[in-house]
């Protein structure tokens, strides 16, 4: 099979301006994404609407598609990315262009889903430890995800699902095995190009989780266990915490 990574990056960010072109170790951030996902997929390509983000990314020899600046989600960038690129691919790997720190590993596991054949979209998880303690559980920018017996996705949502009816909420993560979604996504070619033309969903807007609108329109969607914990970087407080972790990380700390 091959797989192709789309890195969807925006100019405009209501928290944070021109966050892709934010230096961190000396590198931009969408250089960062780019170089964790070139040679572990067959292809990667930027998809922006923004000429200064074009121009970076030809400048560290990256390769880079404008899209339209009306998309109201990474998922319709990207494909509108892969329709312009113009070449055969199995599959489509959304990767967050917030994500500098994102592993190999992480990618294998979502190509990992694609064995079965069954799999139309694909995503990742992590398991919430004891050590997260109750206030990460609780976190609305944290999403949860259940699953059934197959690593199907059953739901999505910001609220803490499942709820321990009969425990203490402070002892829930010592008697149940939550999942923190982690926002990666793979489609097969034909299921990326139908989803898009999906309008929007009740659960959807309920939750502000478009995935949802994939579950309610009867997609499946296989999970990925991963054990990695990454940074996104969604404020400039969130980069200087990257910062640190790249500084401790190539230190050997990290």
């Amino acid at each position: 099979m091959k797989f192709i990574g789309i890195i969807p990056a925006r100019y405009a960010s209501t928290r944070f301006p021109a966050k892709p072109l934010a230096l961190l170790g000396g590198k931009t951030v969408i250089q960062r994404v780019y170089e964790q996902v070139a040679g572990i997929l067959d292809e990667a390509y930027v998809a922006t609407d923004d000429e200064r983000i074009e121009a970076a990314v030809k400048a560290f020899g990256g390769k880079v598609v404008m899209t339209s600046v009306n998309h109201k989600s990474g998922t319709d960038r990207c494909y509108e990315a892969f329709t312009k690129v113009g070449e055969e691919f199995d599959v489509i790997v959304n990767i967050q262009g917030d994500e500098p720190f994102i592993q190999p590993s992480q990618l294998e596991a979502i190509k990992a889903c694609f064995d079965d054949d069954k799999t139309q979209i694909a995503t990742l998880v992590k398991s919430f430890t004891p050590t997260d303690g109750f206030d990460a559980l609780e976190n609305v920018n944290s999403p949860k995800v259940v699953v059934d017996k197959q690593m199907n996705a059953l739901y999505f949502s910001r609220s803490i699902i499942p709820y321990q009816r009969n425990a203490d909420k402070y002892e829930w993560l010592q008697g149940h095995t939550y999942y923190k979604h982690i926002g990666l996504y793979a489609y097969r070619a034909e299921v990326l190009k139908e989803i898009t033309s999906l309008p929007q969903s009740s659960l959807e807007k309920a939750e502000s989780l478009e995935q949802l609108r994939w579950l309610e329109n009867g997609y499946t969607i296989k999970v990925g266990i991963t054990d990695v914990e990454t940074i996104g970087i969604d404020t400039p407080e969130d980069l200087e915490r990257a910062e640190r972790f790249l500084k401790q990380k190539e230190e050997g700390k990290a």
